[in-house]
C-alpha cells in the first residue's frame, strides 16, 4: 500500500506541476491530502497548522531569507558591473578574453550572490552585448553566460545547497565548504572551454585590446566589494568565528554597507531590495513548507524506507545505483528547476544514499552539478529562456547550441568528482 500512495502522490504533484500549479502549493495538496486518506482529515488539518509555523520560525531556516537578501543587495548594487570590469581588463590579452571575463565574473557574482537565474541574468545584460559588440558568435556569447550562471548554485553561499541542508538535516556550512574546490573547477573547465573554441575556431572569438599593467592594477579597486563580503561570510564560517545564520546576517550587512558606502543604493533602492527580498522569501519559504508537508506524507507511507530496503537487496554496485540516480536527476532537470527538484526527490532518495554509505555532503554537490546540468539541457532549460528573456534578439534553438560544450564539460566534472571524492571533501575535513 505504501508504495502505491507515493507513487500516486508523485504523479499527483507532477500532474498539478503541469497544469501551471506552484510548486511549493502542488506539494502541500498532495501532502495533506495524502495524509488525510491514509491517517485521517482532523491529523491532516492539525498538520497543515503546525507546519507553516514550526518552519516560519525556526531559526535555522533565517539563513535563507538572509542571503537572499545579501545577493539582492549584491546585485542592485552593482557588483557585477565592476566584476565583469576587472576581468575584462585583466584577461584583455589573450583571443577569448571577453569569454573568460564573462566566466570570471560569473563565477566571482556567485560567492556573493548564491541563484544561477539571478546570476545569468545579471550578466546577461552586461557581458552578452559586450561580446556581440566585440564580434563573438552570439550562440557563445549566450552559452557562456548560461553556463556561467549555473556557478550560482555551486559556489558558496548556494541557495540550493542551503535547501538541500535543511531538507537532509546535513550541515549547511560543511555543505558550502564542500562547493568550494568544485566551484573553481567548474570555473576553471569553462575557461577551457572559451580557449577551446579559440584554438579551434579563431574566427568565432576574437582578440581584445591588450590593457597596461597600471589598467590592470587600477581595475582590481572594484574586486574589493565582493571580496570583502565574500570572505567576511566564508571565512567567519570556515574559521568558525559564525555560525552560518550568523554569517548570512553578517553577509547581508555588509553588502548593505559597501553598497551604502559607495553611494551605489539609495534609500529607494534600498527598500525595493528589501521588498524584493521579501517576495523572494515569500515563494521560497511555500516551497519549503509545502516540502515538508509532503515529506510528512512520504514517511507515513513507508516508501522511503521500502525503496532502501530494495535497492540494497539489488545486485548492482552502490555506484551504479548512484549512476543511474544522477541519470533521473538530469532527466528531471528537463522539466523542473532545482530547488523543486531537490525538494521533490531529497525526501526519497536521501536514505538512499546514506544506505549506501555514501557521504551526504559529497552527494549534495554531485546533486547540485546535476541540477546545474539541468538548468541548460532542453526542454526546460531554465537559463536558457531567462537569457532569452533578457536578450529577445538571440532565440532559444541558438543558446541551445551555444550551452553544449558547457555541458560535454559538466558530464566531465561530474565524473571527476564521483571518481576523486576529496575534490568536494578535502575543505570540509579541514574544518572538523
Amino acid at each position: 500500500m505504501g508504495y502505491e500512495a507515493a507513487i500516486t502522490g508523485f504523479l499527483a504533484v507532477f500532474a498539478l506541476i503541469a497544469i501551471r500549479v506552484p510548486v511549493g502549493v502542488a506539494l502541500g495538496i498532495v501532502g495533506v491530502g495524502g495524509y488525510a486518506v491514509l491517517v485521517g482529515l482532523k491529523p491532516a488539518l492539525s498538520l497543515l497548522t503546525l507546519t507553516p509555523l514550526r518552519t516560519a520560525s525556526d531559526i535555522n531556516f533565517a539563513v535563507v531569507p538572509l542571503f537572499i537578501v545579501m545577493g539582492i543587495l549584491a546585485r542592485n548594487s552593482g557588483i557585477s558591473a565592476e566584476l565583469f570590469a576587472a576581468f575584462r581588463t585583466w584577461f584583455s590579452s589573450v583571443r577569448g578574453g571577453l569569454g573568460l571575463a564573462t566566466i570570471g565574473s560569473c563565477a566571482g557574482f556567485s560567492a556573493v550572490c548564491g541563484s544561477s537565474v539571478a546570476t545569468a541574468a545579471t550578466m546577461a545584460k552586461i557581458a552578452i552585448p559586450e561580446m556581440i559588440k566585440s564580434g563573438y558568435q552570439p550562440r557563445l556569447a549566450a552559452g557562456a553566460v548560461a553556463a556561467g550562471g549555473t556557478l550560482g548554485i555551486l559556489i558558496p553561499p548556494s541557495v540550493p545547497l542551503m535547501i538541500y541542508g535543511i531538507i537532509s538535516e546535513t550541515d549547511i556550512g560543511m555543505l558550502f565548504m564542500a562547493g568550494f574546490l568544485p566551484g573553481i573547477l567548474a570555473t576553471a573547465l569553462y575557461m577551457l572551454v572559451i580557449r577551446l573554441i579559440a584554438w579551434r575556431h579563431p574566427e568565432a572569438v576574437p582578440m581584445g585590446s591588450p590593457s597596461s599593467w597600471a589598467e590592470r592594477i587600477a581595475s582590481l579597486s572594484g574586486l574589493w566589494s565582493a571580496m570583502i563580503i565574500f570572505t567576511v561570510v566564508i571565512g567567519g564560517i570556515y574559521g568558525g568565528l559564525f555560525t552560518v545564520v550568523e554569517a548570512a546576517g553578517v553577509g547581508a550587512a555588509a553588502t548593505l554597507f559597501t553598497a551604502v558606502l559607495q553611494r551605489r543604493l539609495n534609500f529607494r533602492g534600498v527598500m525595493d531590495s528589501f521588498a524584493e527580498a521579501v517576495r523572494t522569501t515569500g515563494a521560497l519559504f511555500t516551497m519549503l513548507i509545502g516540502a515538508m508537508l509532503f515529506s510528512t506524507f512520504l514517511t507515513i507511507t513507508q516508501a522511503p524506507q521500502s525503496l532502501v530496503g530494495w535497492l540494497g537487496g539489488l545486485d548492482m554496485p552502490p555506484y551504479a545505483i548512484l549512476l543511474m540516480l544522477m541519470l533521473m536527476y538530469f532527466v528531471l532537470g528537463w522539466f523542473l528547476d532545482a530547488i523543486a527538484m531537490i525538494l521533490i526527490t531529497v525526501p526519497v532518495v536521501f536514505p538512499v544514499i546514506v544506505g549506501l554509505g555514501f557521504d551526504p555532503i559529497w552527494f549534495g554537490v554531485l546533486l547540485v552539478i546535476a541540477c546545474e546540468m539541468g538548468m541548460l539541457t532542453p526542454p526546460y532549460g531554465i537559463n536558457v529562456f531567462v537569457i532569452n528573456a533578457v536578450i529577445p534578439s538571440i532565440s532559444i534553438p541558438q543558446i541551445f547550441r551555444g550551452v553544449l560544450p558547457f555541458i560535454a564539460i559538466d558530464i566531465l566534472r561530474l565524473a571527476l568528482i564521483i571518481l576523486f571524492p576529496w575534490i568536494a571533501l578535502v575543505v570540509p575535513q579541514m574544518m572538523r
